[in-house]
This record gives C-alpha cells, structure tokens and sequence, in this order.
C-alpha cells in the first residue's frame, strides 16, 4: 500500500527557491520511552543528478594545477534517461557508514531537487558483507507510517517511522565501524534525481526495469556501481539524551575529495575515532560537506557545488537530530570566486549567529592553502588571492566570533613555501596524476583530524 505524504505542493517555478529555504522533514509518529533521536550519518544533496561523460584520462606531460576529484564511473547505463526519467522501476543500494550504531534507527529521504514525485515501493536496511551483498539475517523493512511504500513530492523530505534493527547489539564492538546497507526500490520513474556526488564510498545500482530487488542478499541483481549518494541523506539512531551530535559542515576539504576510496579516511574520519576513543557512545560526528561549496551565493551559480552555507544551514545542519555542535571549514571557494573577505565574514557572522540562536556551538576550521604549483599563487586562489585567505585566517584566530578554533591550515602549512606540506599533496585516489595543490590526501586528512581538540565535545 502507498503511503502518500499530504503536503503541499511545489510548483516548478519554485525550484530554484527550495535550496535557501527551510523544508522541514516530515517524520511519522514514533513513540519511544527512553532516549532521542541523534544523526549517525548525513550527507547534503547538492542538486539533481545530470549525467556528464568521464574525463579522458590525462596524459603524461608536465605538471598541472588541477585534476580531476572524483572517481565516477560511467552512469549512462544504470540511468539512461537521468535528467527526464531519472531511476525507472530500479533499485539503489546506497551503503552508508553510522558512526553510532544502535537497535533503533530512521532514515530520511529527500526530494528536494526533484521536479515530480517519487515512489519508492519498498525500502530495506542489513549489514553489508562486502560488495552489494549484505549479511544473512540482517534485511529489515523500513516502514512509513506503517506502510512499506511511500511518495515523497517535489522540494520535500521525509523521514521514516523508527525501525528496530534485531540483528544489532548495543555496544558490540563486532559492528562498530562496519557499514549499513539501504536498499530502495522506485515505482515507475522517479525524475531527476535528488543526489550528493562526491560520497568516496562505492553503492550499487540494478538495471532500468529490473523492478524491485531490496530483499535481495546478493550482488547478482546489482549490475551498476556510483560513488554518489541517491535521495538517501540521513540515518538517526536513538540515543542517550546526553549525546553530543557534532556536524563536521564545509567544502570539499570535509567532504574528503582525493581521500582512499572505500576507507572513510576524511579528516572527520580520524576526529570521529578520536572521540569514540575517548568519550565511547557519547558522541557522534556526522559529515554535511559539499564539494566546491562556498559561505555566500556565488557570482556566477553553480550548481554542483549547492545551495551556498548561508542558504543551506537551516536544511543541512539545523536539520540534524540532537544537534550540539558544528567544526565549519570553508571559504576558499569563495575566494576563488571573488568574493572580499568582508564579504566571507559576513558570511561567518550570519552563520554563527543562527547557530548560537539555537544554542549551537561553533568551531571554526583555518582555511588551508591552495598556493599552487611552485609556489605561484594561482589555481583555486588565482592571483594574490592567499592575502586573502590570511585575512580570514587573521579573522577566524582573533575575531572570537566562534566558540573555538581548530588550527587546520597549521596543521597542514609548510611556512617555507606557502604550499601544504609536501607529504600531504599526492593524492590518494589518482597517483599517476599530477597534484592539485588544494586536496590533502590520506596523511593530510589524518593531520587535520589529529590537530582537533577534543576536550569541548566531551558529553
């Protein structure tokens, strides 16, 4: 039976409005005696899915500024009609990685960037074995207010009811860190896809028409991969009330572009381990990056990057169950676009403004250098523009807008030639291409997470 959420409906002409205002999520009833819900995992959709070819490989030559960030493969085969007929009468396996586990959780989809409805006629959750097969025992029906189905319309958000995972054990440490597999059945065609690109993490498609396969155990149905994350964008698990919710929020640094494919090795990655270390089940960080995000609306829109920090607060990181505190690294996308830095720290005063309105506190990443090759300042920067980034470091130090500082651009500097530290540019997806001077790769990340201090997420 379908489930129909009764909203509102969006027109198309609203679309380009729904990313800079908040939608809140609907969430069925879920009664529960004890504990509340707190995120254990989240992305944030930056857009539809349209498909681009991959990019030629680059050839042997002298060194470039830029590479490619993202390993994609090819998706005109799982989704031939992506930007009309999106998903058809297929299915996603989208595997996630809770950075709590817990006997109860909910999942929440979204279709905030879609411009038709969408059905998904059943969806499931089981631990991953490997590949897309998922354990044994472990297939458990998500619910929408008791029904297996549910239609998400256009510019919305819905959580599901709380599902009781009887395959998990409080505090077993056999499950801590494995990963979670969410399968998602879509009836008919479900338009443009609402998605995040940059996942690092490998999830798996079946063919157009293949029908339903959620319940499946094995690989075999599941033809295609993607390293993007498709409507699924967040996972709550029901927690002590007392648990610290932290919201790593920024650009591509935090999403983990030219991070190890497959290993959750962003710099959040190595913090989260610090804190389990240290404060056990009491806290959870949760990652709501976008690659080629910037603090304020662009000059020139791009989409790809999403809805600017300013605008996508409310829905990304105010939208977070049991939120506490927020670690925000950005700001050289702004200046790669252009932006003053009067107008970044505007951007940084409305930013913490809100959050402290709710009570939230703030900790804010040094913007890391992106000098370039040789020293040049160019690339993402372009020239003269490390000033700039200074002059927000100068701020972010100094200004006591935030409730505290983690000295990332310290952590990561060579101060004899401006650039990172040369042992953090080769990239740990791409060796045989050249650096791009912008993107630590695994040691770098690992210094980032390592320079945190812990001691005020303590519950």
């Amino acid at each position: 039976m379908n489930f129909t959420l009764s909203l509102l409906k969006v027109s198309a002409s609203a679309l380009v409005a729904l990313a800079a205002i908040t939608i809140g999520p609907v969430a069925f009833a879920d009664n529960e005696d004890h504990g509340h819900w707190v995120a254990t995992w989240a992305t944030a959709p930056a857009t539809s899915f349209v498909y681009v070819a991959p990019v030629a490989p680059i050839p042997p030559g002298p060194p470039s500024t830029f590479a490619p960030a993202n390993i994609q493969p090819d998706l005109r085969f799982p989704f031939p009609t992506a930007t009309t007929l999106g998903a058809t009468e297929q299915t996603i396996r989208s595997i996630v990685k809770p950075d709590l586990w817990g006997k109860r959780m909910r999942f929440r989809f979204s279709n905030v960037f879609g411009t038709q409805p969408v059905t998904f006629n059943e969806v499931t959750a089981g631990l991953q074995e490997y590949s897309a097969n998922v354990v044994a025992g472990t297939v458990t029906r998500v619910t929408f207010g008791g029904h297996a189905s549910v239609t998400i319309p256009v510019g919305q958000e819905v959580f599901s009811d709380g599902v009781t995972l009887s395959w998990v054990r409080d505090e077993d440490p056999a499950i801590q860190g494995r990963n979670l597999a969410v399968s998602y059945s879509v009836e008919g065609s479900s338009g443009p896809m609402t998605f995040h690109s940059g996942a690092n993490v490998t999830s798996y498609i079946t063919a157009p028409g293949s029908g339903n396969h959620t319940e499946d155990l094995d690989v075999f149905a599941f033809e295609f991969t993607t390293t993007s994350w498709f409507f699924l964008d967040a996972v709550d698990v029901m927690a002590s009330a007392d648990t610290v919710v932290v919201c790593a929020f920024g650009d591509s640094i935090t999403d983990g572009t030219h991070t190890t494919l497959n290993i959750n090795d962003r710099w959040m990655n190595t913090l989260s381990r610090r804190l389990h270390n240290a404060y056990g089940s009491k806290v959870v960080i949760v990652d709501e990056a976008i690659g080629g995000n910037r603090v304020v609306n662009p000059v020139t829109p791009n989409a790809t990057s999403g809805p600017a920090a300013v605008d996508r607060l409310d829905r990304d990181v105010l939208g977070l169950s049991g939120l506490t505190h927020v670690i925000w690294l950005e700001g050289i996308n702004d200046i790669g676009a252009g932006h003053t830095t009067d107008a970044i720290i505007a951007g940084y005063q409305n930013i913490v403004g809100r959050l402290h309105a709710r009570g939230i506190k703030v900790f804010a990443g040094t913007v890391t250098s992106a000098l370039g090759i040789s020293g040049v300042d160019m690339g993402d920067n372009g020239p003269g523009h490390d000033a700039s980034r200074m002059v927000l470091n100068t701020y972010i130090r100094t200004s006591g807008l935030f409730d505290g500082v983690e000295d990332f651009d310290a952590a990561t500097l060579d101060p004899t030639t401006g650039n990172m530290r040369e042992v953090f540019l080769p990239n740990s997806q791409f060796t045989e291409l050249p650096w791009d001077y912008l993107h630590p790769n695994h040691a770098g990340y690992n210094a980032m997470g390592l320079a945190v201090d812990i001691t005020p997420f303590a519950p």
